[in-house]
């Protein structure tokens, strides 16, 4: 009996413990309109809709105010659902086929279940209190009180998520400010950078996403009280929840809801020429003259802010070529173009009061306003400035205008820099509010603007929009993003995986540093060399950096400039396996940098950011320290793991392993059964042949069933897979008893026009001498070399190619 009552006190202190606030009572529910929960509590009510069985979203509007359906990120249409409501006496059910939200009337609680299992649910849920202000934004996010959401969190969960921050892979313990801001010269630690998205991962495979865009703060249990808690100045009460039944799933589900990110051209998988900044066309011609001198495969040059002007200082907002320096733009941009150099110009939305443009923003009224309903204007680094206002129809209009002089130049690609904004003074309106109300939107809206004008004025073209600041769901936009200026050193190397690999789990999955780092004058081969090799592996190839010392491997040691021209090339003869990596991103959301507890959900990998695996297959370990001879790497026990330089290593899966490290590349791994499509070193992807490939397949006797699909298209048009104008090549091979079999098949798009493939197959871990292979039924005699076997085959893509050789 003792027992039974100590039980029950141990239920009622725990449902007591995770119940809500304890001051909203319960009145009554209903299903409205298109099956909408509507629940009335004492202090307001709160609407409860499931987009599908796996994102569920509730909105609270406390009394006195209205229900505002306005979503920056959102844009998923609800699927007709199957959706149940059951009411009984202390409770309401209210489930799709796999959610389920439970609403506990009292004391008033509301839970979420996925497959029987509680997710999360409301502790305080919403309420009001003082706000503390941390210090870094102390002046900037200013409010007496804030609106506050606070959920349960379990013991054991590991947090992810929140933007681009240097942390640790687990973000737990943090209180951080949601306010958009750069951060010169990072290195191991940052805790608010240019993307600070309200959105929560937890280890659990739940994601909570804040839909509100003012400014505020996430505190991921700072108290040590097992509490999350998103806190705002204004704006909605809404958030999702949303679940999946794998890591990519999650994600897949989360980019449903606020936007897949388009294929990009394929030349952005290249290696960009860029600094800051080439003050000239002839510095910049000489520049591209020496890449093809030393034969570096380069496939894009960016033009800092100095194609408007000759000072760093004073001239931003001028927004047009300065003759001076560029006598002809449109001639060097056309020569490059023919060179298979693609050129990419910044842009800025700060106007100078001293710039051509000032006079002409202020008569056509495209600028943000001050109180009293002036165009804004205020001090920062470059000088005095107003700011675009892109939530009114006539800065839209203007800043597009712009756009397109700049791309009837032959530009490519265009780059948006300071989009935090960088400067951004709280008493700034826009037309849709204050500062603080679109702060964290205005670089999501930014690339917004140029994606809808590029749809209306170039639908055929794929954009290049590479922007350093946005918000949940910006990849839909094909933003480009990059983590901001990071110091050129060990501890600035050391915090780009962790930030890379957080941000594909929210969706950016091509956010990317600047290659060998930004700030700082610091002159290391060593360090350049590691972070190019990091490079071959990480999203965008993009050495940038302050002038001071060169980010361009031609004007690098004879050393340095060897092994960089090893990686970049590198980089290219994997092309068509990145390529497929952007088309999965596109598809399915899926990062095309993944965290290694994707392969093995083992709690001990969940904060392991030192390896990480490069689409599926490639298993990647950058050196991020000096002078490092060996490195323990642990390998994930779902595979054997085969050393992509080494034919000869083999490793057993599901042990921490020392390595060796080379000096020439960075250990880098391929899964036993993979199939890599590589295809030949090129200068530029405009010579890139798609009809001659090799395909690399590493045999594991463990491994008797594989397959592998790589897409294809031309490239540059934009939906080309809607438009049917692609293929799809399909890789399988199974182990019977006596034969390794290996078919080639193809799908195609109706619009795709096929042609005959030249394939030379590369098998790895041959170790004994076929007696027989057939290639589509006639016999071929190739001996194995070093354990490789190399069979050139010529492929219709219209027709199945079988390829048999025999085991041993």
């Amino acid at each position: 009996m003792k027992t039974l009552k100590l039980l029950f006190l141990f239920f009622f202190l725990s449902t007591f413990s995770f119940a809500q606030n304890s001051n909203r009572i319960f009145k009554k529910a209903s299903v409205i309109k298109d099956d909408i929960l509507n629940v009335e509590v004492n202090d307001g009510f709160y609407l409860i809709k499931f987009y599908n069985s796996k994102i569920v979203e509730t909105s609270f509007i406390p009394k006195g105010e209205t229900y505002s359906l306005k979503s920056h990120a959102v844009i998923l249409d609800r699927n007709s659902t199957d959706v149940t409501f059951n009411e009984v006496s202390n409770y309401i059910n209210f489930s799709s086929r796999g959610v389920l939200v439970k609403v506990q009337k009292a004391p008033f609680k509301i839970s979420y279940f996925y497959k029987n299992e509680e997710i999360t649910s409301e502790k305080q849920g919403y309420f009001k209190s003082k706000h503390n202000p941390l210090e870094t934004v102390k002046g900037n996010i200013i409010a007496e009180e804030t609106e506050k959401i606070e959920f349960n969190l379990t013991s054991d969960e590991i947090l992810y998520g929140a933007g681009a921050r240097a942390l640790g892979m687990n973000r737990r313990g943090n209180r951080l400010a949601l306010f958009n801001r750069a951060h010169y010269g990072y290195e191991t630690h940052s805790e608010m950078m240019n993307f600070t998205l309200p959105i929560v991962i937890s280890s659990k495979k739940y994601m909570l996403h804040f839909d509100n865009a003012p400014v505020g703060y996430l505190d991921l249990d700072s108290k040590k009280d097992n509490s999350l808690t998103y806190e705002t100045i204004s704006g909605r009460k809404t958030y999702q929840v949303i679940v999946g039944d794998s890591w990519i799933d999650l994600i897949d589900n989360y980019t449903n809801l606020t936007g897949k990110q388009p294929l990009p051209p394929r030349w952005t998988l290249g290696n960009f020429s860029s600094r800051f900044g080439y003050h000239s066309q002839e510095e910049t011609e000489n520049t591209i003259a020496k890449f093809k001198e030393e034969e570096i495969p380069v496939d894009a040059v960016i033009l800092d802010l100095y194609w408007f002007g000759k000072e760093m200082k004073g001239t931003m907002g001028n927004l047009e070529v300065y003759k001076d320096s560029f006598p002809d733009m449109k001639g060097m941009i056309s020569n490059f173009k023919k060179k298979g150099v693609k050129t990419v110009l910044i842009t800025e939305p700060f106007i100078l009061t001293n710039s051509k443009k000032w006079n002409d923003a202020v008569e056509k009224d495209v600028l943000a306003k001050d109180s009293v309903g002036n165009s804004a204007k205020y001090d920062f680094y470059f000088g005095n400035t107003g700011i675009v206002d892109i939530y009114k129809k006539e800065g839209k209009e203007w800043f597009w205008n712009i756009y397109k002089d700049i791309l009837s130049l032959g530009a490519k690609g265009l780059w948006g820099d300071l989009g935090e904004p960088e400067v951004h003074p709280t008493w700034v309106q826009h037309a849709t509010g204050s500062a603080n109300e679109v702060h964290n939107i205005y670089g999501h809206d930014w690339a917004k603007l140029i994606f809808d004008g590029y749809k209306i004025n170039f639908p055929n073209e794929r954009p290049f929009i590479l922007m350093r600041a946005g918000y949940s769901g910006s990849q839909r936009f094909g933003m480009i993003p990059w983590s901001g200026d990071v110091n050129r050193s060990w501890g600035g190397l050391q915090s780009q995986p962790e930030i890379s690999l957080q941000m594909g789990m929210q969706g950016l999955g091509y956010m990317h540093s600047d290659l060998g780092g930004f700030a700082g004058e610091n002159l290391d081969d060593n360090l350049y060399t590691r972070w190019l090799q990091y490079g071959v592996f990480q999203p965008i190839y993009r050495p940038h950096a302050q002038e001071d010392v060169a980010s361009e491997p031609v004007f690098r040691s004879e050393k340095a400039k060897k092994l960089a021209k090893k990686a970049i090339e590198l980089r290219y003869k994997l092309l068509p396996y990145n390529y497929n990596l952007a088309f999965e991103n596109n598809q399915k959301g899926t990062p095309l940098m993944r965290p290694i507890f994707f392969e093995e959900d083992d709690k001990k990998l969940m904060t392991n950011a030192s390896t990480y695996l490069w689409g599926k297959d490639f298993l990647i370990t950058p050196i991020l320290k000096d002078s490092v001879k060996t490195k323990e790497i642990y390998f994930p026990k779902t595979a054997n793991w085969f050393n992509f330089y080494f034919d000869e290593e083999k490793i057993e899966g599901g042990q921490t392993k020392s390595v060796k490290v080379k000096q020439k590349s960075i250990p880098t791994y391929v899964r036993g059964g993979a199939f890599i499509l590589m295809t030949d070193v090129i200068q530029t992807t405009d010579d890139y042949d798609g009809d001659k490939l090799e395909l690399h397949y590493y045999y594991d006797a463990s491994v008797t069933e594989s397959e592998r699909t790589f897409y294809n298209d031309d490239g540059v048009t934009a939906n080309a897979f809607e438009k049917e104008n692609y293929e799809l090549l399909q890789f399988e091979a199974e182990t019977c008893k006596r034969w390794l079999e290996i078919d080639l098949e193809a799908q195609l798009g109706s619009n795709w026009k096929s042609t005959e493939k030249e394939i030379m197959l590369v098998i790895h871990n041959i170790n004994w001498s076929p007696k027989k292979i057939k290639v589509a039924g006639k016999r071929r005699k190739i001996t194995p070399e070093n354990n490789v076997l190399k069979i050139p085959v010529k492929w219709n893509t219209k027709k199945e190619v079988e390829i048999k050789i025999s085991l041993k």
